[in-house]
């Protein structure tokens, strides 16, 4: 067994790989209260970083930069992986976490965690994806930007029937059904969206449905799926391609916006899996491309992961100074480990160790090639 000094000169020298000093006066180095996080961060490294944060055991002025830093210098695989974090690795290359069983679980205990608290973070149309920043210079133009830019891929014409795979809020049915003058049939696995979705999309040609998507049995013009591929699991790639394909009409597009990995993995950052979304699972470009094949062309491949990095810091901005409205509800701890999971993430597609893709993909071509927008 290491000795208590042994474990910090250990931890030390990885951190000083990445710039960071322990208790130094950097915005982005680690402030330790508890010298026992020595010993837990050489076991199940990313888990036991998180707990102890949650726990008061260190703390970070900046831990956006941190993160970045901590990334970038790859030190999550130069600390061995433990026997209990390998022993789930197996297991999910076995078995199917996200199988129908499984698939309401990250809508109760992720979406369904209260709609004010997603109020108090969010946009005013509730946009929980990727905002899109190319000429936005605050979250509204941002999301207003990414949801117009969808609908002008899909090209979108009055009358169309559109199938929105992970509705969330409606943000994407309201303004699309408004803007461009379809009708939007949107699908969530959370009952506290599906609910607020229906009464912020009272009086338009919008139907929510609480319905996991492998329950679906009909044809439209469009489809898009906005941050919910996250949720499909390796296993069931190709499959949910092949229900995607058998829901498009011939000459329909299909676009899929979601979070990547820059390699095929078959487990999500383990406090992230533990705390935030449980049984997510990032695609890779090749995982993608393999669910893909003899199914759909792509047409069209369009990457803006730094803007996640903006919007994340935005979300983090509306969460802090709206927190004295919800502390009451939630209490210190989730406040850290909310922190913890927006600043964490804003620093992993900063050091771009997570991206963000919009595909557009077609059954058998557009003919004449498809018209990029961009």
């Amino acid at each position: 067994m290491n000795s208590p000094s042994k474990n910090f000169t250990l931890i030390k020298n990885l951190f000083d790989l990445a710039d960071i000093q322990i208790n130094g006066n950097h915005p982005w180095d680690i402030q330790v209260k508890n010298e026992n996080l020595y010993s837990r961060l050489l076991k199940n490294p990313s888990l036991n970083l998180g707990e102890s944060y949650m726990a008061g055991w260190w703390d970070v002025q900046q831990l956006d930069k941190f993160f970045s830093k901590l990334l970038k210098a790859n030190l999550d695989q130069k600390i061995r992986k433990s026997p209990q974090l390998l022993w789930q690795l197996g297991l999910n290359i076995i078995f199917n976490y996200q199988n129908k069983r499984h698939a309401f679980e990250v809508g109760e205990k992720h979406y369904d965690l209260g709609n004010n608290l997603y109020s108090a973070m969010l946009d005013s149309r509730k946009v929980y994806t990727c905002g899109y920043w190319k000429k936005a210079t605050n979250l509204e133009e941002a999301q207003e930007a990414k949801l117009d830019l969808v609908c002008q891929k899909l090209n979108l014409k009055p009358g169309q029937k559109i199938l929105d795979i992970g509705c969330g809020w409606g943000s994407f049915a309201k303004f699309a059904a408004e803007r461009y003058g379809v009708e939007v049939v949107g699908i969530t696995v959370s009952k506290e969206q599906a609910k607020l979705a229906q009464e912020l999309c009272l009086g338009l040609p919008v139907k929510i449905l609480l319905k996991d998507y492998r329950d679906l049995n009909e044809k439209f013009d469009h489809i898009v799926s906005l941050g919910m591929f996250e949720h499909v699991g390796p296993k069931n790639y190709r499959n949910f391609m092949q229900i995607v394909r058998r829901s498009l009409k011939d000459n329909g597009l299909f676009l899929l916006h979601t979070i990547g990995h820059d390699y095929s993995t078959t487990s999500l950052d383990p406090w992230i899996e533990k705390y935030i979304f449980p049984n997510g699972m990032l695609p890779s470009l090749k995982q993608i491309a393999t669910a893909t094949e003899k199914l759909f062309i792509i047409e069209d491949w369009h990457t803006f992961g730094a803007d996640y990095d903006k919007t994340l810091m935005a979300w983090f901005k509306n969460f802090d100074q709206n927190w004295g409205k919800i502390k009451a509800q939630y209490g210190e701890r989730f406040y850290r480990m909310w922190k913890y999971y927006l600043l964490s993430c804003a620093g992993s597609f900063r050091s771009r160790n997570n991206n963000l893709w919009q595909i557009v993909l077609s059954k058998e071509g557009v003919p004449g090639g498809y018209k990029s927008i961009r």
